[in-house]
C-alpha cells in the first residue's frame, strides 16, 4: 500500500482532513528546503508537495514564479530536488511526499531515470501541470512501475467526460483547482466548490483536494467541510518572499502561518 493510501484512508477513520502545504525547492536557497519540510509536518501536513523549480510556471501566478526564480538562481535541479527527498526520508519514513512541476525537467532526464530516481529517494507521487491525459499513456506505465502515484489537476471547466477519463488514469488523489486562473488569484466560492466535487465524486472513489485561493484558517476551514483535503501554496510561499533575507526565521514563520489551518480542520471533527 502507498503512503499516500495509508494515510488517506487513517484519516479517513478519524474523521480528518488531509492538510497540504506546498512550497517549492530551492527556496530561498536549497540548503533549507528539508528543514522546511520537517517544521511544516511538525505543524499539522499531512502531504507535502515539493514545487520542483521551473522557468516558465504557467499555471502559476507572480508569487510562486518568483519563488522558481529564486530557487534557479542557486541552480536548484530536478535531480537536487529528489535529493532533498532522500535527505528528509533519513528522519521521516512516513510522510508522503508529491513533486509537482512541469514536464519540460523530466524530460530533460527521461520519464525512466527520473521515476528510477524519485522511487529511489522516497517519492510517492507526481503531479505534472502540463501533462493531459490524452498524453498521458506514455508516462503513466513507467511512473507506476516505480511505485509512483499520478496525480492530476481538475478545474471548474473540467466536463464531466473529461472528469471520468481523468478519475480512470489518476492516483494518490485528485486534485481540484477551485478557481479559473492561477495560484494564488481571487477569492473562493464555496458554494461552486461543493457543487463541483459532488460531480466529481460520481466518477471516484480517490480523495479529492482542493488548493488555489486557501490563505487563511478560515478559508481552510470553509474548503475543509466539503473536501477531503486543503492544498496551501501561495500563502506559504509569500512568507518566504516576504522573509527571504532573514532565512534562519522562516521554518518557525511557515509552522505558524500552518499550524492554525491545522486546528481550523480539526475543529470539523
Amino acid at each position: 500500500m502507498s503512503r499516500l493510501l495509508e494515510t488517506f484512508n487513517a484519516l479517513k477513520t478519524q474523521n480528518r482532513k488531509a492538510l497540504i502545504p506546498f512550497i517549492t525547492a530551492g527556496d530561498p536557497h536549497p540548503q533549507y528546503t528539508v528543514g522546511f519540510m520537517h517544521a511544516l509536518v511538525k505543524a499539522g501536513a499531512d502531504v507535502l508537495e515539493l514545487g520542483i523549480p521551473f522557468s516558465d510556471p504557467m499555471a502559476d501566478g507572480p508569487t510562486i514564479q518568483l519563488a522558481c526564480e529564486r530557487a534557479l538562481v542557486h541552480n536548484t535541479s530536478l535531480w537536487q530536488v529528489m535529493d532533498m527527498v532522500a535527505e528528509f526520508r533519513k528522519t521521516d519514513a512516513k510522510t508522503p511526499v508529491v513533486l509537482m512541476g512541469y514536464l519540460n525537467p523530466i524530460e530533460m532526464r527521461g520519464v525512466e531515470a527520473f521515476a528510477k530516481k524519485a522511487q529511489a529517494t522516497g517519492v510517492d507521487g507526481v503531479l505534472i501541470v502540463d501533462l493531459a491525459v490524452e498524453e498521458s499513456s506514455a508516462y503513466l506505465p513507467t511512473l507506476r512501475q516505480h511505485g509512483l502515484d499520478c496525480i492530476f489537476l481538475l478545474a471548474p471547466t473540467s466536463p464531466e467526460a473529461r472528469i471520468a477519463a481523468i478519475a480512470k488514469e489518476a492516483s494518490g488523489y485528485l486534485y481540484y483547482v477551485s478557481l479559473k486562473g492561477v495560484t494564488g488569484a481571487a477569492t473562493l466560492d464555496i458554494d461552486s466548490v461543493t457543487a463541483k466535487l459532488a460531480e466529481i465524486r460520481k466518477h471516484t472513489q480517490l480523495p479529492v483536494a482542493v488548493g488555489f485561493g486557501i490563505r487563511d484558517a478560515a478559508s481552510a476551514a470553509a474548503v475543509g467541510k466539503v473536501a477531503d483535503g486543503v492544498v496551501v501554496g501561495s500563502a506559504l510561499v509569500s512568507e518566504i518572499e516576504k522573509n527571504q533575507a532573514n532565512p534562519g526565521v522562516l521554518a518557525g514563520l511557515l509552522a505558524d502561518k500552518l499550524a492554525p489551518m491545522r486546528a481550523a480542520l480539526d475543529q470539523l471533527k
